[in-house]
């Protein structure tokens, strides 16, 4: 049963039907798509440490991922921003597949746990199913990859990091004598550091081999872990190969030329100045130091503040937290064969995912339906997070896609 919860001054929330109050305030329900299915009856169990996530465990693995992997924290900030809530709850109809759907009829048939839409700093809609709330922590998968490109410009605004043309081995001389070593900065960022590498998620591919490597209990660390991964398959820069290896590099990179672990500047650089109102983790490997490929968790209204600052071209009231021109640069083709429509729907900038289209749109993306669209020109955020029964290529993002194109044309240019 559906409820929304109304944060009265100095009162606890009260319960109150759908209909009762207009205003953009959390709704809750306890049930999804196929819920039995996703261990309703269980009360969405978290999977057990070291065995593989199936369909029962995703929902509940998927919103406490640092109960069943080994997490770094990270604090809430001292001072929690304000996000101010609409006074209507967003209403919003497209069309898909020939029929009209909207905002409740899409979480109806698609197996979402949150959904968040934000304009600016205002909620218009923050809807969370499955029985999740807005204290669970949903983790990022790929999403964290995004976060982890957008440190990395904030190190050269430091100079941390010298120059994005930098060889991998000018911080990681260890790599000095592979091709990993060999590879710019810059082509990590832009998934085309030549590296034969395979992410088709089956199971058996090297995105599965490097996690494997990382994650065990007895792992030797990343650059162990990494170090399996030897051939070079095209020149750098030349070639786009989505890789969770060219992330994971480029994390290295960043914690040795920072010298903190990557949720420790996080934590000072991003999470602190944004005024997160909650804490989040990051999942760490064998050794202890974050995986920066994926995994890091974040209730779902914090994951909104970070659609802010980036649809704010990484400013945040007037700061500005990441380097602008950093920023932009990310967000478009770094080369024509990185634009969209080449080869791909997608085009890719500075680990961000970029939409097709005149302006410029983009978005972070994770297995299993992770997804946060931002549109600049408006400042229009959705924040989406999910348990799809299939890594990629699940019948829901074309979907979603209809909808947050309605979504931008609502909010006008």
């Amino acid at each position: 049963m559906i409820r929304r919860l109304v944060v009265l001054a100095l009162l606890l929330p009260v319960a109150l039907p759908h209909s009762a109050l207009a205003q953009a305030s959390p709704v809750f329900s306890d049930t999804g798509p196929d819920a039995a299915a996703y261990g309703a009856t269980q009360g969405y169990p978290v999977a057990v440490p070291g065995t593989r996530v199936d369909q029962r465990t995703i929902v509940g693995t998927y919103s406490h991922f640092d109960e069943a992997r080994p997490s770094r924290a990270i604090p809430a900030a001292s001072a929690p921003s304000t996000l101010a809530r609409a006074p209507q709850e967003l209403q919003l109809s497209y069309k898909f597949e020939g029929k009209t759907q909207t905002l409740d009829s899409y979480l109806e048939r698609n197996p979402a746990t949150g959904l968040l839409v934000l304009s600016d700093h205002t909620i218009l809609y923050e809807h969370y199913r499955y029985a999740r709330t807005d204290k669970d922590r949903f983790t990022s998968q790929s999403m964290a990859k995004t976060l982890v490109g957008m440190l990395a410009g904030i190190a050269v605004s430091e100079g941390a990091i010298h120059s994005l043309d930098d060889l991998v081995s000018a911080y990681l001389p260890e790599l000095a004598d592979t091709e990993a070593g060999r590879t710019p900065v810059r082509a990590l960022l832009s998934m085309t550091s030549g590296m034969r590498f395979h992410e088709v998620y089956d199971g058996k591919d090297d995105i599965m081999r490097l996690s494997r490597a990382l994650m065990r209990p007895d792992s030797g660390g990343a650059i162990e872990a990494i170090s399996q991964f030897t051939t070079r398959a095209q020149p750098p820069g030349t070639v786009f190969n989505y890789a969770g290896l060219d992330t994971e590099l480029l994390g290295l990179v960043l914690s040795r030329a920072t010298k903190m672990p990557l949720a420790d500047y996080m934590a000072r650089r991003i999470w602190s100045p944004i005024g997160a109102e909650a804490a989040a983790s990051w999942a760490t490997d064998g050794k202890g130091h974050e995986i920066a490929y994926c995994c890091f968790n974040a209730v779902l209204r914090d994951w909104g503040r970070l659609g802010v600052l980036l649809a704010h071209d990484g400013a945040w009231e007037g700061r500005q937290i990441i380097p602008r021109p950093f920023l932009l640069d990310a967000t478009m083709p770094a080369a024509p064969f990185l634009a969209p429509g080449q080869g791909r729907k997608l085009g890719y900038g500075y680990q961000v995912w970029l939409l097709p289209g005149d302006r410029r749109q983009f978005e972070l993306r994770g297995i299993y339906g992770q997804m946060m669209l931002i549109d600049p020109q408006t400042r229009t955020v959705l924040v989406h997070t999910a348990a799809r029964p299939n890594a990629t290529n699940n019948a829901g993002d074309g979907e979603l896609m209809a909808l947050w194109n309605a979504l931008v044309a609502q909010r006008g240019s």
